[in-house]
C-alpha cells in the first residue's frame, strides 16, 4: 500500500499538471489559424526597428505570470477607477514593449475578431521575439483567457529584483512552481537585453563578487549619482544574440546585477551555471521546459476571465 506521503506527491504532481491539461498548441487550429503567422510577422517587423524588443517582450511574460498567473493583467492601464501594475516598483518606468503587443493584437483582431486573448498573444510574442534572436522555438501551450483584475501588491511582493540573493530567488521562484534548476535555466533570458543603472549600480560600486575591470567598465557609463536610467547590456557577450554566454560571463564574475552573480557565488547552482556555460544544448533544452512550465502558470481557462479586445482594459 502506498505511503500517506507517496500519495500526497502523486496529487501535487496531479495537480500541477492541471495548467498543461486546460491549454494546447492547437487551441486556435481552426478559430484562427493564421495566429501564428501574424505573430511572427509582427514580431518580425519589431524587432527589424529595435533588435532590444526582443528582450523587452520575454520580460513582460515573465513579469505576467509571475503575477496572478499568465493572465495578461500586466498588459492593464490604470484608470480612475482602476489600479494596475505597470506602477508597481520593478515595473514603473522600466518594462516596455506595450505597443508592440498593441499592434499584434490589431493585427489579430482584423483576422480573428474577439478570438485570441491577449495573454496568448504575449506567450507567443514572448517566444517569437527570443527566436528571432537565434534561441530556440517551441510550441506554446494556448488557451489562456484575460483578467479582468490586476494586483499591484502582488506585482511589488512576487517578482524577484537585482538585489536579490540566491534564496530569494529559489523562494520566490519555488513560490510559482518553479524549482531552483528552473530558476537558473530561465535566469538565462538574461543572455539579452539591456539594463538601466538604477539596477546595477550597487553590485559595480559596493560588491565584491565582481571582477574589478568589469566592475570599472560599468562604472564608466553609471556614476554613483545620477545617470539612473543610463543603459548597459545585461550579457557584454552578445546582448542581442541568445546563448549560454550569459553563464560563461559568471564564471568571471562578470554578472551585471548582484542577483546574477548570486548564480555562482559559492552557493547551491555553481555546478549547474558551470554545465550550462560548456552546454548550450542543455541550457537551450532546460530554458525550453521551464518557460513551457511558466507560460503554464495559473491560466484563466473555460468561461473564466475574457477576451479583450483591447489589452490595456477591460472590456
Amino acid at each position: 500500500m502506498a505511503s500517506y506521503s507517496s500519495l500526497f506527491i502523486l496529487l501535487v504532481s496531479f495537480l500541477s499538471c492541471g495548467a498543461y491539461a486546460q491549454l494546447s498548441p492547437n487551441f486556435y487550429a481552426s478559430s484562427c489559424p493564421n495566429l501564428q503567422s501574424i505573430v511572427r510577422s509582427s514580431m518580425r517587423q519589431a524587432l527589424a526597428k529595435e533588435l532590444r524588443l526582443g528582450a523587452s517582450i520575454l520580460r513582460l511574460f515573465f513579469h505576467d505570470c509571475f503575477v496572478q498567473g499568465c493572465d495578461a493583467s500586466v498588459l492593464l492601464d490604470d484608470t480612475s477607477t482602476f489600479i494596475g501594475e505597470k506602477t508597481a516598483f520593478p515595473n514603473i518606468d522600466s518594462l516596455r514593449g506595450f505597443e508592440v503587443i498593441d499592434t499584434i493584437k490589431s493585427n489579430v483582431e482584423t483576422s480573428c475578431k474577439a478570438t485570441v486573448s491577449c495573454a496568448d498573444i504575449l506567450a507567443l510574442a514572448a517566444r517569437d521575439g527570443l527566436f528571432l534572436l537565434g534561441g530556440p522555438t517551441w510550441n506554446v501551450p494556448l488557451g489562456r483567457r484575460d483578467s479582468t483584475t490586476a494586483s499591484l501588491s502582488s506585482a511589488n511582493s512576487n517578482l524577484p529584483g537585482p538585489s536579490s540573493d540566491l534564496a530569494t530567488l529559489i523562494l520566490k521562484f519555488a513560490n510559482q512552481g518553479l524549482n531552483a534548476r528552473e530558476m537558473t535555466a530561465l535566469s538565462g533570458a538574461h543572455t539579452i537585453g539591456q539594463a538601466q543603472c538604477k539596477n546595477f549600480r550597487s553590485h559595480t560600486y559596493n560588491d565584491t563578487d565582481i571582477d574589478p575591470s568589469f566592475a570599472s567598465l560599468r562604472q564608466q557609463n553609471c556614476p554613483q549619482t545620477g545617470g539612473d536610467s543610463n543603459l548597459a547590456p545585461i550579457d557584454e557577450q552578445s546582448p542581442t544574440q541568445f546563448g549560454n554566454d550569459y553563464y560563461q560571463n559568471l564564471l568571471f564574475r562578470r554578472g551585471l546585477f548582484h542577483s546574477d552573480q548570486e548564480l555562482f557565488n559559492g552557493g547551491s547552482q555553481d555546478l549547474l551555471v558551470t554545465i550550462y556555460s560548456v552546454n548550450g544544448a542543455l541550457f537551450s533544452s532546460d530554458f525550453v521546459a521551464a518557460m513551457i512550465k511558466m507560460g503554464s502558470i495559473n491560466p484563466l481557462t473555460g468561461t473564466k476571465g475574457e477576451v479583450r479586445l483591447n489589452c490595456r482594459k477591460v472590456n
